[in-house]
């Protein structure tokens, strides 16, 4: 049997949602299930907000990449964000992701293209669609009857304000895809405090 787990290791850089947030959303997410039928969902510890999917990120490239971000986050603050909706990807009777949406964020924005430019620069030829942040909540739908984008309300019955959450991290995060939680941080990268 060929040994390729570690070309199956993908690294991604990502925004790390802090524990008290992981554990409201888990809450939700187990709310979510008995409604929404999707075949996989995301082990609440995954949750995060990707910048830039690096792929299997050879040695040399990856540390280069891991030099670059360090460099272009040294100034760069910690973010609030807030998570305000669902919203899917794929075709609508029949979804292939769920996931939660964060208000418009234009340090985000900021973040993500200082992390996407810092890694283009390393070598990496990077996903080029629009940046569309979100946190993945599930895969694959799998109702018995065609999906009806009314579910999605739901998310206001759990939530009824937007979940506000400050975090000071980006991570580089490898997969582990036969491990549950599957993804482990290999490297941080600290946001700078707010100063009141």
């Amino acid at each position: 049997m060929r040994s390729d787990m570690e070309q199956r290791n993908h690294f991604f850089f990502a925004v790390k949602i802090p524990e008290e947030t992981k554990l409201i959303m888990n809450h939700h997410i187990n709310q979510l299930k008995a409604i929404i039928p999707f075949s996989r969902w995301v082990d609440y510890q995954d949750l995060h907000i990707t910048l830039a999917f690096l792929g299997a990120a050879p040695h040399e490239k990856r540390a280069a990449a891991e030099i670059n971000v360090n460099e272009v986050l040294k100034e760069a603050a910690a973010l609030t964000l807030k998570i305000n909706k669902l919203g899917f990807f794929g075709i609508e009777n029949a979804p292939r992701v769920l996931w939660a949406d964060t208000m418009e964020s234009i340090e985000l924005k900021n973040i993500r293209e200082k992390v996407f430019s810092a890694c283009e620069r390393a070598g990496f030829q990077l996903e080029t669609r629009p940046f569309r942040p979100h946190i993945t909540l599930a895969r694959k739908w799998n109702g018995t009857t065609t999906f009806q984008k009314g579910l999605l309300e739901v998310w206001h019955e759990l939530q009824p304000e937007p979940l506000q959450f400050q975090t000071n991290e980006v991570v580089l995060y490898q997969t582990h895809l036969h491990q549950t939680p599957k993804y482990e941080v290999i490297k941080r990268f600290e946001l700078q405090a707010y100063n009141y």
